[in-house]
C-alpha cells in the first residue's frame, strides 16, 4: 500500500530528496576528514613563546595544512544544493508548459538578483524565448521572485541564495572552495565554566604565521584554551565564516525554504524534508524512505562531535579534582559511554556568568557533583 507521507511533494519532485541527501553525504565526508584534522594529537597550530622586556607573546609559527579533499567536497556539496533548486525549477516548468524546445530550455534558471530592477531586467530578457512560466503574471515567476535576495532589504548580499550562487560560481569557474584555519575564540581555563567576560572573540580572518595571539606581562601566567576552526572565504569578500556553519545554513535554507516554496508556493509544508535518507539502494516507496530519513544534518553532528570531544577532555580534569571522585580513567570511560548529545546536554546545565553570582556558582557546583556521582556509580558497576 502506498504511503501518504509527503503528499505536498509531487511525483515530479521526489528526486529532490535524493539530491539533498547527496549534498548532506558530501558534507558528512568533509566533516569526517575535518574531525581527524581538528583532533590530531599535536593540534593544528604550532606556537612559540617570545619573551620581551616587559611582556611575553605567544606567536603562531605554523599551521597544519588542511587536506585538499575538504575544499573539493565542500564545492561539490554546494553545487549539489544549487542543483536541487535548478532541477526543481525545471521540473515544475516542464510540468506546467510541457516539454521545452532548446531555446526555451536554455533560459530556464534560478536568478539571484539583489535589486528589484535587476529582477525585472532578468524577466524582460526571457520575454522572447522563455516558456510561459517565466512570463509576467505566472505562478512560477511569483515563486521565483519570493526567493530573490532583494527581498531581504538589509544586506541582500548575505541572502542564502546570493551566497549559494557566489560560492558555486567561484567553484565552477575559478577554483574549489577556499578554506583556512582561523582562531574563533580564546578563553581562560582557570575558571570553570568560563565566564562570557573571559571569552575573547577573534577576527574573522585566516591565521597567519608570525601572528601574535596572546600577550601577557612577564611573570603572569594565565592558562587559556584556544578554539581554532575552519573558515570558508566568501568569494570577492574578506568574510571567512565558519565552514560548517556556512554549509549548514545554506543546506537548511534550501531544504526548508527554497524547495518547499518553489514546488508548492507555500511556507514550510509539513513534514519537512529530511537532511538525508538511504540513497545507495532502490526503494519501492520513495515517500516511505524519505519519512525514515535523518533529521539532524551532517554539519550539526560534526559540531556535536567536536563539542563533545572538548567537553569530555575538560570534564575529566574538572571532575577528577573533586572530593570522592573516581579516577580520571574511570571518569573518561563514563563520559565515553554517553552519546555526544548526552555529554553536551550535561554541559548545557552549567550556566555561564559574567560576575560569578554566588547562586550560579553554587548551582554549577551541585551539577558537577551530580556528574561526579554518576561517574562513580558507573565505575562501581563496571567493577562488578
Amino acid at each position: 500500500m502506498t504511503t501518504q507521507t509527503y503528499t505536498w511533494l509531487s511525483d515530479r519532485h521526489l528526486g529532490v530528496g535524493a539530491t539533498l541527501a547527496h549534498a548532506d553525504e558530501l558534507i558528512a565526508q568533509a566533516a569526517e576528514i575535518l574531525y581527524g584534522y581538528q583532533t590530531q594529537p599535536d593540534g593544528i597550530l604550532r606556537l612559540q613563546e617570545e619573551v620581551g622586556a616587559t611582556h611575553s607573546r605567544t606567536v603562531v609559527t605554523g599551521v597544519a595544512p588542511i587536506p585538499r579533499k575538504v575544499p573539493l567536497l565542500v564545492a561539490d556539496a554546494l553545487v549539489a544544493l544549487r542543483n536541487a533548486i535548478e532541477h526543481s525549477l525545471f521540473a515544475e516548468i516542464e510540468f506546467r508548459d510541457g516539454e521545452l524546445d532548446e531555446k526555451a530550455a536554455k533560459v530556464v534558471e534560478m536568478p539571484a538578483t539583489r535589486t528589484y530592477d535587476d529582477f525585472q531586467k532578468w524577466v524582460r530578457s526571457r520575454a522572447k524565448n522563455g516558456p510561459p512560466s517565466l512570463q509576467r503574471g505566472s505562478e512560477v515567476l511569483r515563486r521565483i521572485e519570493g526567493l530573490q535576495p532583494f527581498r531581504r532589504v538589509r544586506d541582500p548580499e548575505s541572502h542564502p541564495l546570493a551566497l549559494l550562487v557566489l560560492h558555486t560560481n567561484h567553484s565552477k569557474h575559478r577554483a574549489p572552495a577556499i578554506t583556512a584555519v582561523r582562531l574563533a575564540a580564546i578563553h581562560r581555563e582557570d575558571r570553570t565554566p568560563p565566564s562570557l567576560a573571559d571569552v575573547e572573540r577573534r577576527p574573522e580572518a585566516p591565521l597567519q604565521v608570525g601572528e601574535v595571539i596572546a600577550e601577557t606581562p612577564l611573570g603572569t601566567r594565565v592558562p587559556v584554551a584556544l578554539f581554532p576552526t575552519i573558515g570558508i572565504n566568501r568569494p570577492r569578500t574578506k568574510r571567512w565564516p565558519v565552514l560548517m556553519r556556512e554549509l549548514d545554513d545554506l543546506a537548511s535554507w534550501v531544504r526548508t525554504q527554497a524547495i518547499p516554496r518553489l514546488v508548492t508556493g507555500t511556507e514550510q509544508p509539513s513534514p519537512a524534508l529530511p537532511c538525508r535518507y538511504e540513497i545507495t539502494v532502490g526503494h519501492d516507496d520513495e515517500r516511505d524512505a524519505l519519512a525514515s530519513g535523518v533529521t539532524t544534518s551532517a554539519a550539526q553532528l560534526h559540531n556535536d562531535r567536536l563539542g563533545a570531544e572538548i567537553v569530555r577532555s575538560d570534564m575529566v580534569e574538572t571532575l577528577a579534582q573533586m572530593d570522592d571522585a573516581p579516577s580520571a580513567e574511570q571518569i573518561d570511560a563514563w563520559l565515553e559511554s554517553l552519546t555526544d548529545q548526552e555529554v553536551l546536554a550535561r554541559m548545557r546545565q552549567l550556566k555561564m556568568t559574567q560576575t560569578y553570582e554566588p547562586e550560579i556558582v553554587l548551582s554549577n557546583y551541585a551539577k558537577l557533583e551530580a556528574m561526579r556521582n554518576d561517574a562513580r556509580r558507573f565505575a562501581e558497576k563496571s567493577q562488578h
